[in-house]
């Protein structure tokens, strides 16, 4: 837990690295007088960026995470003033108006600041207890599912949530050698399911596990399709949709989405994934990619007989 002296320090821009900051910023087009919606407001580096694009710029930022929210307002005092308005919540949950934003932004999944707190237990790299929640006020953890979850159940979630191949020989390990306290316990029982070759290249053989523990811990994946059903209506005409994901699971859903939207026209018709040179900057931004949408002209919403989940 960050101590409240730290809160009251600035946070250094370089604390973390905003994935794709130039092409997101491009796509979205930014209009002077223009509210935009950040949904995973983070450490604020895309924030930043919009602020500072025209003097009258506005920004709603949403976060899960309370420790994240008293940072990310701190840092951007400086620029943000009034302009900066923060709901703290699931983006998906957000009580969003027709027609309210000129462009919204979502930077999926968790921020670089959460993986290295080891005390959030979402990382493998440090001891810590098997937490993984973002919304810290809730009652599900990751060492819950991993100790009190059946075999079955454990090795559905690891193929469905972490595309693991070998899932149900991790979940029979897992039942075996339970219960588990910590991240580091954990990954090397996970580690063990694998042949030794496999066990020390790029990809730690636990990646995938840990993948899809946090998404069942804070229930991503449907937050995501509630999200992308809802915002956008949140959009004026012509504003546009930029979201971030960093796994396939995540880029699908996204893809299909606004493909499939009778509110937007797509822009991208490939995502936009980092550079060569931002990927050696940022090695976390490697599995980046960015899709933009387009909010089609027409208000649309009363008749044509178009479903409209802001009055479910």
């Amino acid at each position: 837990m960050t101590s409240t002296d730290s809160l009251n320090q600035p946070i250094p821009p370089t604390l973390h690295i905003p994935v794709l900051s130039q092409a997101l910023m491009d796509g979205l087009i930014i209009e002077p007088n223009g509210h935009y919606l950040d949904a995973t407001l983070g450490r604020g580096g895309h924030s930043r960026l919009i602020l500072e694009a025209f003097p009258d710029v506005r920004v709603t930022g949403i976060d899960l995470d309370e420790e994240a929210i008293a940072i990310t307002q701190n840092y951007l005092s400086d620029i943000a003033g009034d302009r900066l308005q923060v709901w703290q919540g699931n983006f998906a949950d957000y009580p969003g108006k027709i027609a309210e934003f000129n462009g919204i932004i979502a930077d999926l999944g968790v921020s670089s600041p959460q993986f290295d707190m080891p005390e959030r237990g979402f990382s493998f790299r440090h001891e810590a207890v098997l937490d993984m929640r973002m919304n810290r006020q809730q009652s599900l953890t990751a060492e819950e599912i991993i100790n009190h979850w059946d075999q079955t159940s454990l090795a559905d979630l690891f193929y469905q949530y972490g595309e693991e191949r070998r899932s149900r020989v991790i979940a029979r390990r897992i039942v075996q050698q339970r219960p588990f306290k910590t991240t580091t316990a954990l990954a090397e029982a996970i580690a063990k399911c694998f042949p030794p070759k496999q066990r020390y290249g790029r990809i730690h053989p636990a990646t995938r596990v840990f993948q899809a523990l946090r998404i069942a811990v804070n229930d991503e994946l449907r937050s995501l399709e509630r999200f992308l059903e809802k915002a956008p209506h949140w959009l004026k005409p012509g504003g546009r949709m930029g979201i971030i994901s960093f796994h396939s699971l995540e880029d699908r859903r996204v893809k299909y989405s606004f493909r499939d939207s009778l509110l937007l026209d797509v822009v991208t018709k490939k995502p936009i994934i980092p550079n060569a040179e931002e990927q050696e900057k940022n090695p976390r931004s490697r599995s980046a990619k960015l899709r933009f949408a387009q909010r089609k002209d027409e208000l649309f919403l009363e008749d044509k007989n178009l479903d409209n989940p802001l009055q479910k």
